[in-house]
């Protein structure tokens, strides 16, 4: 099935200078339209749903919310194509390769950004394909390959110290700062939920809401509640909600064996 002849393609990265140079080279071809920028993570993840873009050039390396956490926001099966954008990183670069995602490797030259272009065109004028089955086998290659702090560094007046994650029980925005919950004490750590969120082994812990994220093995009971919600019940008797939004982001946790 043929689209349209011209793609509309959004950029995405948390540099400006980098951003410039891929819209310098955009710029001089006569069949692509760029429909908007993001310079974040979250601004990517708003301006795919606004704008539904037939191609996103996105930079892997941003805070907070990444390449990778972009699409699972999005969702594999809803993620336009994509041309990662990277810098050097040995595991991001292998699976790329191994699951047929075209790259930018920093700094590019303008042949390399026209080859993946060119690759891009390709896909576009011919409808369908794998591209939803591929992005989720790479992003379950990737979780695979990383590695994950087993500590968080807090900080108390003058003194700093490390609290093993595998002894917090649950977490919990409050404004600014983030509470760790860890059997009978609470430490306080400046953060955001997302940037937690990210740095969190997804095999120990699961975010269940906006503010809530526990560890798994911590859970004690789920109640099913109201509208497909569930009401989880810790092991030190904590009751909270897991909304329907979060469990749609990790449905395989709740899925019978």
């Amino acid at each position: 099935m043929k689209r349209s002849s011209t793609m509309r393609i959004l950029v995405v990265d948390d540099e400006a200078p980098a951003r410039r140079k891929v819209l310098r080279f955009l710029r001089q071809e006569s069949d692509v339209q760029v429909v908007g920028e993001a310079d974040s993570g979250e601004t990517a993840v708003a301006a795919i749903h606004k704008i539904r873009p037939d191609l996103v050039f996105l930079d892997v390396q941003m805070p907070v919310h990444d390449g990778f956490s972009v699409i699972e926001s999005i969702g594999p099966e809803k993620m336009p194509p994509v041309v990662f954008i990277t810098a050097h990183d040995q595991y991001a670069l292998r699976a790329f390769e191994v699951h047929a995602f075209d790259y930018l490797l920093k700094p590019f030259s303008e042949d390399r950004f026209k080859q993946a272009l060119h690759r891009a065109r390709e896909h576009h004028a011919l409808a369908g394909g794998s591209l939803a089955s591929r992005l989720a086998e790479m992003l379950l290659a990737l979780q695979k390959q990383r590695n994950y702090p087993d500590r968080v560094l807090v900080e108390d007046n003058a003194r700093a110290y490390f609290v093993s994650v595998r002894g917090i029980s649950w977490i919990e925005a409050d404004g600014n700062y983030i509470l760790l919950h860890c059997d009978s004490k609470t430490h306080t750590l400046r953060s955001t939920m997302e940037n937690l969120q990210n740095s969190l082994d997804p095999k120990l812990f699961v975010r269940i809401n906006r503010s809530s994220i526990l560890r798994l093995d911590a859970i004690q009971e789920l109640l099913p509640w109201f509208h497909g919600e569930y009401k989880v019940i810790l092991k030190d008797k904590t009751e909270l909600r897991w909304t329907r939004r979060y469990i749609g982001q990790r449905p395989e946790l709740l899925k019978l064996p």
